[in-house]
Order: structure tokens, then C-alpha cells, then sequence
């Protein structure tokens, strides 16, 4: 900042450093357009180091209520509202007045930020510092600060419900002890694949040989062992697409979807068992058990199964494979429809080991 012309500091009886109190973002520029001083948040703003003795007009450009490039032009326009903006900053509109000093001095021109305030706040990096403690900007700065700061809450008030509400609906949805999904869950899923025409299912019912032998011999701690052991192996052997439900206490649902064939659902039905029998370490001994697994396809059907005529024969196809020996697999094979039969009628299982 160069210093003030005694004769200019008689005519408006302040110091420069009172102006730059009262009005930070002021230019004060002579007769020729020529920076004499500049407000500090002004010059942190332009970017440019020490303003003194650049033109105006190179630092800004007045666009509104006219273009001008020259100071009887910008004198005439005093007392009037201003748009400008800074020619470094051609985005960011600003508001200014100004008024001509006596004598052809010079002129002031005072400059506000508007409604652009969150913008220059952000761009420029101001702070309360940068503005006269009676600017309406202050006001609005404290605003801005308090809103900022109340989204910020709000975002992480959301994020915190929205994942207790994905946990609560998980925990809802699952088995405790296995990690798989539960009755509730495999019931909506296996519902909305049947609602769909062109999804067509396999369904496997699994439920577990000697579990009971190993509870009562070995204690519900070893029959958990053996539990989490068989959801393990299910997730192991299931495609990412398929879900495996614990149903019951030692009962499983498996739904695969798009999988209906019996060349493919009848291998993983059997590598299910054999990997099942295989003992499961507990303490100082071992479980055994085995598994008994119903099959049934959506496909099989003369016309689309409901869910609980579904779930009905996959059950009767389990209790075949017991029926037959344990440690098996049974497929539930429904009659095809024809003269004297009803969708109702028995249909034949088919075991296998």
C-alpha cells in the first residue's frame, strides 16, 4: 500500500488502515483509474500481491448496469448498484457501490460478495477475519458455518440409522448360530423367484442324520460345532447366486436358482452328504453325522408350483431318503398332467445314493 495524499486523507478524515477496518474489500484508486489502496480481503481475493498502481480496470470488470472501461465512465455510475467481477475470478459475480471523492480526487469503490459468499468462502479460504463485524456477510457466514456443520451431523446421523437399520433387517433375516440365512428369509426369496416367470428353481431340504446321537452324547456345545460346521460347508459349496437357510434345528433349505437339472442338482446333492459325513473336530474327539436331502424342481410342474406345494414336496422327497437308508438323496418327481389326474395327485420319488 503506497501513502495516502495528505490532500485525499484531509478530505475524508480517515487513515487508510481505518478504511480497511470499516470496508476490507475496498479499492481507492485516483484520478487515472490507478490502485492507490486495497482493502486486505480484496487483495487476498485478486490473488496479485500489492495492488498499488494497477488500473482498475485490469483488476476488475464492471458489468452491470453498463459495461465502462474508463473513470468518467465508472464516476458517473455513483451511488448506483454495481455488478462486477474480478477478472481473475470471472465465475463469481460481485455487488459494489461507489462514490466520488471532492475535487476530482478520485473515486472509492466498495465491494460485497452477495450471495456468492459460500462460494468466495470456500475458493478463497475467508474466514470471519476477512469482513467488517458489521457486514451482513458476517451473519450470513455464521449461517453458512452453523448449516454446513448441521448437515454434516445430519449425513452422519443417517449413515449411523441407515446401518443399524441394514443390521437390524440382516439380523432379522439370519441364522444366529451359522451365519445363513433363516426360514423368513428362504420363504421371500423362494416367493419372489416363483413370482417371477422367467426364474425357474431347485429346491434342496437337507436335514442331518445322527444329530441327536451327538447332542445327547456329546452336549448341545458339540451339536453348535457340528451346526456351524454344515453352514460352513454350504456356503463353501454353493454358487454366489444360491441361498442356504437354517429352517429348523437341524434342517436346511438350499434354493438354486437357475439350476434345475437333475445332472446338476444331484452331484451337489451327493458331495453335499459325503462332505457332511467327513468327522468334525470337537475338543479331544470327533462328530459324525450325516445328511438325508429331498429334491425337487420348479421345471417338474405341469404348471408354476406355489411355494407351499413346493415346500411340501421337497419334504416328502426327504423323508424318502430316510425312509430308504439315510445318508441319501431322494428326488421328488411330479406326475405329468393328463386324462383322470389332478395337480393334487401323489408323484413318485426317485432315491438315490
Amino acid at each position: 500500500m503506497i501513502g495516502l495524499p495528505p490532500s485525499l486523507d484531509r478530505v475524508i478524515g480517515l487513515s487508510g488502515g481505518a478504511l480497511d477496518v470499516l470496508m476490507p474489500m475496498h479499492l481507492w484508486a485516483d484520478p487515472e483509474g490507478r490502485v492507490v489502496q486495497a482493502g486486505p480481503t480484496l487483495t487476498k481475493m485478486a490473488r496479485r500481491g500489492d495492488l498499488t498502481g494497477l488500473s482498475i480496470f485490469r483488476l476488475l470488470e464492471i458489468r452491470r448496469p453498463l459495461r465502462v472501461d474508463h473513470v468518467p465512465g465508472l464516476i458517473a455510475l455513483a451511488g448506483q448498484r454495481l455488478g462486477l467481477v474480478l477478472r481473475d475470478a470471472p465465475d463469481l459475480p460481485l455487488r459494489g457501490a461507489l462514490t466520488a471523492l471532492p475535487a476530482g480526487t478520485g473515486l472509492i469503490l466498495d465491494i460485497s460478495l452477495g450471495l456468492s459468499f459460500a462460494r468466495a468462502v470456500s475458493e478463497f479460504g475467508l474466514t470471519l477475519n476477512d469482513f467488517s463485524p458489521c457486514d451482513q456477510t458476517v451473519e450470513l457466514l455464521y449461517l453458512h458455518e452453523a448449516n454446513t456443520a448441521t448437515m454434516a451431523l445430519s449425513r452422519h446421523l443417517s449413515h449411523r440409522l441407515e446401518t443399524a437399520r441394514a443390521a437390524a433387517e440382516a439380523q432379522a433375516l439370519s441364522d444366529p448360530l451359522t451365519g445363513l440365512a433363516n426360514r423368513r428369509a428362504m420363504d421371500a426369496a423362494i416367493a419372489r423367484c416363483l413370482d417371477d416367470p422367467t426364474q425357474e428353481i431347485g429346491l434342496l431340504h437337507l436335514d442331518l442324520d445322527l444329530f441327536k446321537q451327538v447332542n445327547d452324547s456329546l452336549g448341545h456345545a458339540a451339536g453348535d460345532a457340528v451346526l456351524e460346521r454344515v453352514g460352513s460347508i454350504l456356503r463353501q459349496q454353493l454358487r454366489h447366486d444360491d441361498l442356504a437357510a437354517r429352517v429348523g434345528g437341524d434342517e436346511f433349505l438350499i434354493l438354486l436358482r437357475d439350476c434345475t437339472a437333475r445332472d446338476g442338482m444331484e452331484p451337489l446333492a451327493a458331495r453335499l452328504i459325503a462332505t457332511i459325513e467327513e468327522p468334525i473336530p470337537f475338543q479331544d474327539g470327533m462328530c459324525r453325522v450325516s445328511a438325508s436331502i429331498g429334491l425337487v424342481a420348479s421345471v417338474d410342474y405341469p404348471h408354476r408350483p406355489g411355494i407351499d406345494r413346493l415346500l411340501a414336496d421337497a419334504d416328502a422327497a426327504l423323508y424318502a431318503a430316510k425312509r430308504a437308508g439315510r445318508g441319501r438323496w431322494s428326488a421328488h418327481i411330479p406326475p405329468p398332467r393328463g386324462p383322470g389326474r389332478r395337480a393334487g395327485d401323489a408323484a413318485r420319488v426317485t432315491p438315490g445314493d
